[in-house]
């Protein structure tokens, strides 16, 4: 190559001439921005597509509004919270979508926004329309689903030229209402308003009211004759008017999920509905005049309260899907044969015994659900569905398959049985005992219906209560028990097969906790009794409430000589009863009562308590010092044996390992009150033995220790 021919084809940029690229669409979808990017206003000349999906911009710039050739704005899932007034600026603004963001309301100003035919604002907080919205005359497709709209504007008729409405997911309970001359008028604008309203929407198309509070059809409706689309199901209709026959380019009519008990017979003036949904209502009857609809190509009228299907449904010569299940069916129509292209039948949860040999006649047949039903055979006709892919037959009553399935040869799935593992299995033939015909059979027949599940034969059929408890009692049930509900606990289960007891759990420990948080709180209530100059009960009274419930009974026991018995040092005059752990928890009977042994308990030498000291000590107990003795006195709730423990002796070790745990608690031994100290002492003695009697029960069986008298030492109560 020359040098010549090379720089001829180096030819400078368009930077470098001075020339600018022409930015005409910018996409910052899903970048995580908060704000809008001030590089876009360096485009705001040529900007004509401006998308910001899926970030979390919170406010629109006012530079924003500046691109005045701005034809398409896309902003959904956002957080923007005000649509400012200067959207007015975007005169060239054809779309605008604003969906999944916290927009309240329009500007009214959004008026001058002249070339604006879609707007997308489903998902956000509207309550209401402005007028100006109104004047958006170029306005064709509209989508304000999911909002929080109660009613729509009285001039809403002036966008002529919508042919796309979606309304869904509101609060609408009516329509503007058509311009009746008969009215009596008092203003003329007024009239005008009304004149222009929802009767002018003669381009619409699609019109979504699903999900409303909409009790009646609309009556507006019978004058928007060019709709092909309707979709008003969610509400609460009980009637399907004969209005609606007057929508002769009406493709499409969904009314489900209402309360409609009645179809006008008149229905059938919709000569073009191909798809016709009337599912979950409490329809017992369909008009006849359904076989009229010549090019209805999908019936669905499943979930209703329907008990037969009329004569002329085999009219419905275009039909290729009928869904009729869970309703109260006892027999099919012999003229639903007609239906030729039928290609997917649903009847399942029904009363239908038999059907009819017309069904043959379905040669485009793919697939039938006849499951929960009562059918005892099946005609031999059905063999001739060579098309028929799959079939459901499950929870049935059949004895046998026609010999004629056998010609079904694009057969993929044939369910028998809920529970089937494979969707074939083989079948052999036979010869029917009663017919004397070859059948198909193997090992899932006769089939046998659920019997736990009580079906009624009809609706007709009355309420059987005893049958209904009869059943009950023999299904599985689950008696649970509470510990902590003891009026629950002390009556007798129900009767079951099957019952549940909670885990055998002392309750002495559980009431010891909380006879600790009771003193707790009565020593708060004495000293605030101290502080108003009430006089505060006596030790003994409160010994006499506190201890009232629990499993450790406290009793003052003097010697009869006026002297504590000695058992080896100087004994405390006090003893206490502990109830025992029960043995076992029986399964059927009360749990009995626990018996109980005393125990002399013994102190240390210099453990002699002074209990009018420690009424003066407790008054100077600090806060933190008195969440310490709480916490003292509150014992672990640790799992024990169900074996009923014996009190015994404790070994050296063991003397020493209580002697530590009596310190901690003898660190205030002089400021407790004398119901603490019996407490702390019960407690501690529950404690060892508990443990004493799970470190015997891993190795031998449970039996008094030999060597002296069953005694435990007391705690030492030392003084600071």
């Amino acid at each position: 190559m020359s040098k010549r021919s090379f720089f001829v084809r180096l030819v400078p940029c368009r930077c470098l001439r001075g020339e600018e690229e022409a930015v005409t669409s910018l996409d910052y979808s899903h970048c995580s921005l908060e704000t809008v990017p001030k590089e876009i206003f360096s485009f705001e000349k040529t900007l004509q597509e401006l998308f910001l999906d899926a970030n979390q911009i919170e406010e629109l710039p006012k530079q924003l509004f500046n691109c005045q050739l701005l034809q398409r704005l896309s902003m959904p899932d956002n957080d923007v919270t005000v649509l400012p007034p200067g959207v007015a600026n975007l005169v060239n603004l054809r779309e605008l979508d604003v969906s999944k963001n916290s927009i309240q309301e329009f500007p009214e100003n959004i008026k001058n926004c002249k070339m604006l035919t879609i707007v997308e604002a489903s998902v956000n907080p509207i309550s209401k329309l402005p007028d100006g919205f109104t004047q958006l005359m170029s306005l064709s497709q509209l989508y304000l689903n999911d909002a929080f709209l109660e009613f729509l504007p009285a001039s809403f008729g002036r966008l002529t030229k919508l042919q796309i409405l979606e309304l869904r997911e509101n609060q609408l309970k009516m329509l503007p209402k058509f311009y009746d001359p008969a009215d009596v008028c008092v203003c003329v604008c007024v009239c005008a308003c009304v004149r222009r309203s929802m009767q002018k929407l003669t381009q619409l198309e699609r019109l979504d009211l699903g999900s409303n509070e909409f009790t009646e059809v609309p009556e507006v409706l019978e004058q928007l004759t060019g709709i092909k689309e309707l979709w008003m199901d969610g509400n609460r209709l009980t009637f399907l008017p004969g209005m609606l026959g007057t929508l002769k380019q009406l493709l499409y009519l969904d009314v489900s999920k209402n309360n409609l008990e009645m179809v006008d017979e008149q229905i059938c003036g919709c000569e073009s509905l191909q798809d016709l949904l009337l599912s979950n209502n409490a329809l017992t009857q369909l008009p006849g005049t359904i076989g009229s609809l010549k090019k209805l190509t999908a019936l669905k009228v499943d979930e209703n309260q329907l008990m037969e299907l009329p004569d002329s449904i085999g009219g419905l010569t275009s039909l290729d899907e009928l869904d009729c299940s869970f309703n109260e069916i006892e027999a099919l129509p012999a003229s639903i044969g007609q239906c030729a292209a039928m290609r997917t039948f649903a009847a399942d949860h029904n009363f239908l015994s038999q059907l009819p040999p017309e069904m043959g006649n379905w040669k485009n047949a793919t697939v039938l659900f006849l499951h929960s039903n009562k059918m005892e055979s099946l005609p031999e006709e059905m063999g001739d569905m060579h098309k028929l892919k799959v079939i459901n037959l499950s929870n049935n009553k059949l004895k046998n398959l026609p010999y004629s399935f056998t010609k079904l040869s694009q057969m993929t799935a044939m369910w028998l049985s809920e529970n089937q593992s494979k969707p074939l299995i083989p079948l052999q033939k036979e010869e029917d005992p009663e017919t004397q015909k070859t059948v198909l059979t193997n090992y899932m027949f006769p089939q046998q219906t659920r019997t736990e599940d009580y079906v009624p034969n009809s609706d007709s059929e009355s309420f059987n209560p005893a049958l209904w408890e009869e059943q009950r009692k023999h299904r599985a049930q689950v008696a649970f028990e509470c510990d902590e509900d003891k009026d629950e606990r002390e009556t007798p289960p129900r009767e079951g097969n099957l019952k549940r007891y909670p885990t055998p759990y002392p309750d002495e420990l559980k009431n010891m906790v909380k006879t600790a948080q009771s003193v707790a709180h009565r020593l708060k209530e004495d000293e605030s009794n101290e502080e108003s100059g009430r006089d505060p009960k006596s030790p003994a009274e409160r010994n006499h409430i506190g201890v009232q419930d629990v499993g450790v009974k406290v009793i003052e026991a003097p010697h009869p000589n006026g002297l504590a018995s000695d058992l080896g040092g100087n004994a405390c005059n006090t003893t206490f009863t502990i109830q025992n752990i029960p043995e076992a928890v029986s399964r059927e009977t009360e749990s009995e009562s626990f018996s109980s042994q005393q125990v002399p308990l013994k102190s240390s030498e210099s453990s002699t308590i002074n209990h009018e000291d420690t009424l003066e000590d407790s008054e100077e107990l600090s806060d933190e010092e008195e969440e310490m003795k709480i916490a003292e006195m509150r014992p672990p709730l640790i799992e024990i044996s169900i074996n009923q423990p014996k009190v015994v002796t404790l070994s050296k070790d063991k003397k020493r390992r209580q002697q530590g745990c009596g310190l901690v608690a003898g660190r205030h031994g002089s400021q407790q009150q004398p119901e603490q100290q019996q407490l702390l002492v019960a407690i501690t003695h529950v404690r060892l033995c508990v443990a004493d009697h799970r470190q015997q029960s891993r190795q031998l069986p449970m039996h008094p220790r030999e060597g002296g008298q069953d005694a435990l030492p007391a705690q030492e109560q030392t003084r600071g």
